[in-house]
Formats: structure tokens, C-alpha cells, sequence
């Protein structure tokens, strides 16, 4: 199956040159090149999706592993992803299929949409979008949201939350949940660690309340994000949103280019968890 298909949301800019808007980077893109993400291609002077109808992964889970706690609770989910990302989170626990070029097989939105029909019987309840980035695969994650919405079943998006306004707004009426990965509440951990921008991820956060479900996970690190007064702030501002917002707080363990870094202790956690129970009305401890 040809899987170049022309993508959305970018201009020509002269020289055969484009400017991507799928995401706040905005990669302008010199013919032959690709974007930040590695899967969006300047071919010829336009802009191609490399990754459509590309599955790197598969599976049935319990909605809670991805994790949504207050969704659907005891259903099953089928999730599926593919690779590439818009970021370069160095404790990248997926790094396999974010950062490298996986084993894929082709699938159709169509054929994607039947596979979760055909688990209806056994509980399945629609397609999450997960694993990698699911807005870098954004073309096919729309086509097949579309269908699946026509079916009744439900779409979730397991994402960073990096996206451009425009494109978060044309996909969001066709999602029923998503689970929104806050990095770290600082600047520099987004700037030095994940190589993009605070702001952005609180700008979808804000816009994804007020349109659907939505769950946050803040992964725990020892000596970067794990201090008190961190995840105070990041649950003071989640529940200035929302007090409803669920938090899910997830121990970390050694992965990718942070293999040096101890698993986060337990009691780091709990006290994590005493803390976000203040401003928030519902907090998860996943990992332990």
C-alpha cells in the first residue's frame, strides 16, 4: 500500500520549500527533508505523511492502561500507534517506536475500524490512538476517527499534547477522551529535556477540558521533576481549569538515554500524590 499521502496543514514558501503547522515547531522543510517528527516529507515541494496506514502496534488493553481511570471504566480499548514524534523526551519509555524506524504493516482506516468492531463482543468500546504520537500520524488518525464516530464506538488519544490550535480543533469534535502526558510545570524541563515549549501543552490542556474527557499523566522523576513545590504548581493550575481534571502521577524507571537516573521511590509518589490531593479531586499512583 502507497503510504505518502499528501498532508494537511502547511504552506509552500518559495524554492520548494514548506513551513509545517501540525505542530508548534512549525519546521520549515527543504525539498527531500523531513520535519522534526521524521514523518512528514518535503517531496517535490509538498508535504507528505510517511507514516499513513503504517501500524507499528496492536492491542486490546483495559482502558485504564492507557491510563484513563474516570472514562469507561472496566472496558476494553484497542490501541493501536505507529512511529515518529514532535518531541525528544530523553526518558522516552516507547523510544522504539518514537525515535526509531520499527517493523510496520499496512492497514486501511477501514480495515482499522472493522478489527475494532470485530471486538465489540469482547468488550471493546472503540480505537485509542497510543504508543507513539498519535498527532504526527494525523492524517490517518482522522480519516479513521471519522468512521469510527459513525460507528458509535469512541476515540482516545494518548498524546503529548504538543499541537497546533488549528489542527487540534478540526480533529477534537470526532474525540470522545484523551490522556494529555505533562512532562514537567518548568520551561527549561520542556526546553532542555523534551526540546519543545511549556505553554503549548497548557494551551491544549485548556482548549481539550472544555471539548471531552480528559486525563492527565505526569511522569515522576528523581531530581528533575519530582520536587513538592513542582507538583504543586502543576495541580494548582490543573485544577484552575479544572478541579475534576484526573491526575495520574507514574513512577518512573530507567529507559532510553536516562538509564543512570533510580526508579522514582515510592514514597516520592505518595507524597506527590498528598500534595496534587489538594487542589484536585482525583489522583491516580500508577507504576508501583
Amino acid at each position: 500500500m502507497n503510504t505518502e499521502k499528501s498532508a494537511m496543514f502547511f504552506n509552500k514558501i518559495g524554492d520548494l520549500k514548506v513551513e509545517c503547522f501540525l505542530c508548534p515547531h512549525n519546521c520549515v522543510i527543504k525539498p527531500g527533508k523531513l520535519g522534526l517528527c521524521r514523518v512528514r516529507k518535503n517531496i517535490k515541494g509538498t508535504l507528505y505523511s510517511l507514516n499513513y496506514g503504517k501500524v507499528t502496534s496492536i492491542a486490546l488493553d483495559p482502558i485504564e492502561k492507557k491510563p484513563l481511570n474516570n472514562f469507561k471504566s472496566g472496558s476494553l480499548i484497542l490501541s493501536a500507534g505507529t512511529f515518529g514524534c514532535n518531541l525528544k523526551c530523553s526518558f522516552c519509555q516507547n523510544w522504539t517506536v518514537a525515535h526509531e524506524r520499527p517493523v510496520c504493516y499496512d492497514i486501511s482506516p477501514e480495515k482499522l475500524v472493522n478489527k475494532a468492531l470485530e471486538f465489540v463482543p469482547d468488550g471493546n468500546t472503540g480505537i485509542a490512538f497510543t504508543y507513539n504520537e498519535p498527532s504526527v500520524w494525523y492524517e490517518f488518525v482522522y480519516d479513521t476517527s471519522i468512521l469510527i464516530k459513525e460507528t458509535g464506538l469512541s476515540n482516545v488519544l494518548v498524546t503529548n499534547g504538543y499541537i497546533d490550535k488549528r489542527p487540534l480543533e478540526k480533529l477534537i469534535p470526532f474525540v470522545d477522551a484523551m490522556n494529555i502526558d505533562l512532562k514537567a510545570y518548568t520551561n527549561s524541563f520542556y526546553k532542555d529535556v523534551c526540546k519543545g515549549y511549556l505553554n503549548n501543552v497548557k494551551e491544549t490542556i485548556q482548549f481539550a477540558a472544555k471539548k471531552c474527557h480528559l486525563e492527565i499523566t505526569m511522569l515522576v522523576i528523581p531530581g528533575l521533576n519530582d520536587s513538592i513545590e513542582d507538583i504543586s504548581l502543576a495541580s494548582k493550575w490543573l485544577s484552575s481549569v479544572s478541579p475534576d481534571i484526573v491526575l495520574h502521577l507514574t513512577r518512573f524507571f530507567p529507559n532510553y538515554k536516562m538509564k543512570d537516573v533510580l526508579p522514582t521511590p515510592r514514597e516520592t509518589l505518595e507524597n506527590a500524590g498528598e500534595e496534587a490531593l489538594k487542589y484536585l479531586n482525583h489522583v491516580y499512583l500508577g507504576n508501583i
